[in-house]
């Protein structure tokens, strides 16, 4: 299956200069070694999660894909790399065919992750593999930490509906992808038109303070929007008086005006206000949405209050505090020569300062109490245990260089919900705390 087939008009530009130059320098020095073709294993995984978070979110996997299938290395790129001296001509040769070939094998997008996990693995010749590293943790890394954010914030809201609004926070591109990465993660709706082209992801919009200021009288510029938009409409009523706006709103509309947003002030009290406004004037269908900076935290406070949606910017394309999640690519295991039948060889990194790694090419599995609640995330290197063949949490997703299938967008964050459910209550509370399960190693 290809995006086509999921009625997703993508266009991925070639990938392979989203990467550091060492990889290039790495691959020129193994091409000339001859060590360049030995099998390898890589892994992708974190060694901690952010201060304070109980579970991290896998997001970004199907972007990944697309960026392994469009890592090519074109003339202009090429003449790049030339003009340049990046690497010398027998490397641009063999630059110039490269075909990721190799496997890969991850935990599938939506799926929680611990400390240890071995999201993804990527088996292949080093060289293939090897050029890989950055562009793939440059979207997980990123993809993962708005996804957990987003996580995290739906929590909060216990059901009501979030609404993505952070395009105007971060660099453009990266807009399109946190908002992918907050439907993910539970997200409802958001604001950037180029994630609802491209992702096919639910978008909505009314109107900015500027609307308002645009008028000559707060009552006009409602009186358009209403015109323009219908009575469903959501009217901004915090540009002036809030209590005096709402009468407006209501008087221009009517009983069946669809919601009124509140940006500012003390959001819990004027909320309380303005239901109760609401409903005295027999609009007791209207919703509230309020925005304003909000965060998981601010979310939870306003539990309690008459508020029908949340939208969130800033602090949910930052990561709410935490826009990374320091996650690394490392080498698990490789050939001792380039013959396909060598056996592999464990390897990893020996440091001080809680950068170590542990050698292997890794299984993992999420091992649940008799009521059906993880309690253990499981990794080893050898045999899978009897018990846990069937809670194997890496599903194949690249085969010989051909991606396996891709899934909507809405099958991910259904997975997402469901892995979340089955973990311990306490993974949703926003008290600081450990990993809400261990990470086990056999």
């Amino acid at each position: 299956m290809n995006t086509a087939d999921l009625g997703l008009p993508v266009d991925v530009p070639s990938t392979a200069l989203f990467t550091d130059q060492y990889e290039l320098t790495m691959l020129q020095a193994a091409l000339a070694a001859g060590t360049a073709e030995r099998r390898s294993v890589f892994e992708v995984f974190t060694r901690r999660l952010p201060e304070g978070r109980r579970y991290g979110v896998v997001a970004g996997t199907g972007r990944v894909l697309d960026a392994v299938e469009n890592f090519r290395f074109d003339a202009d790129v090429l003449g790049f790399l030339r003009e340049n001296a990046i690497v010398d001509e027998p490397t641009l040769e063999w630059l110039a065919s490269y075909r990721f070939r190799g496997d890969i094998w991850g935990y599938p997008e939506g799926e929680v992750y611990f400390p240890g996990s071995p999201i993804l693995r990527v088996e292949g010749s080093f060289a293939e593999c090897v050029l890989l590293e950055t562009v793939i943790l440059s979207i997980l890394n990123h993809d993962s930490a708005i996804a957990a954010a987003a996580s995290r914030m739906a929590s909060a809201a216990g059901g009501r509906p979030l609404i993505e609004m952070g395009a105007r926070r971060t660099h453009e591109l990266a807009a399109v992808a946190a908002a992918r990465a907050a439907y993910v993660g539970g997200f409802a709706t958001t604001s950037d038109l180029a994630a609802g082209f491209r992702y096919g992801i639910p978008t909505v919009g009314t109107s900015a303070h500027a609307f308002t200021l645009l008028h000559d009288r707060e009552r006009d510029a409602f009186q358009a929007q209403v015109n323009s938009l219908g009575r469903g409409t959501t009217l901004l009523v915090d540009t002036y008086d809030v209590g005096e706006a709402v009468r407006m709103a209501v008087e221009v509309a009517g009983p069946e005006l669809g919601a009124v947003r509140i940006d500012s002030g003390d959001l819990l009290l004027v909320a309380h206000r303005v239901r109760q406004q609401l409903d005295e004037l027999g609009a007791r269908d209207t919703r509230i949405i309020v925005t304003s900076d909000l965060d998981e935290y601010a979310i939870a406070s306003l539990a309690a209050a008459p508020v029908d949606a949340y939208g969130v910017g800033t602090q949910l394309v930052t990561g709410s505090g935490h826009p990374t999640c320091s996650m690394v690519y490392k080498l698990v295991a490789r050939a001792e020569s380039a013959d396909q039948k060598a056996p592999l060889e464990p390897v990893a990194k020996r440091s001080t300062g809680g950068k170590t790694s542990i050698g292997g090419r890794k299984w993992a599995a999420r091992r649940l109490d008799e009521r059906g609640v993880a309690e253990a995330e499981v990794i080893g290197t050898g045999a899978v245990p009897v018990a846990l063949a069937d809670r194997q949490l890496l599903v194949e997703l690249v085969k010989g260089g051909q991606v396996l299938s891709r899934e909507p967008l809405d099958a991910v964050r259904d997975r997402h919900a469901a892995s979340l459910a089955n973990l311990p209550l306490s993974a949703t509370q926003l008290s600081r705390g450990e990993p809400v399960i261990p990470t086990e190693y056999i």
